[in-house]
């Protein structure tokens, strides 16, 4: 993963309402969620709703499909564990030379 796609990915979650639907949907699994079970999981407008489904699917946190009249929405779980393994892809990479220059 690049530091472009990376950030694009973090920024997406950097508002408190996008997280709140992030979360719904990784709570709800694969199965995923449509606009209005998030509406009524979250209790956000239906309007502001769609600005933050619209800006998750942009950075590839949430995929979107069409089903019917419906549009299920889901957590984009290889994508999140790529996030993930990218910030935490250097954990504690320098403590080691820290205490090598310490002995």
């Amino acid at each position: 993963m690049q530091w472009e796609e990376a950030a694009q990915g973090f920024a997406a979650m950097g508002s408190e309402a996008r997280l709140q639907v992030l979360r719904c949907l990784i709570r709800a699994g694969e199965a995923g969620l449509t606009v209005g079970e998030i509406q009524e999981r979250t209790g956000i407008a239906p309007s502001t709703l769609a600005h933050h489904l619209k800006f998750l699917a942009g950075a590839g946190v949430v995929t979107q499909q069409r089903q019917g009249r419906a549009t299920i929405n889901r957590a984009d779980f290889t994508r999140l564990e790529a996030l993930a393994g990218f910030i935490l892809s250097e954990c504690c990479a320098d403590a080691g030379a820290k205490a090598a220059n310490d002995g």
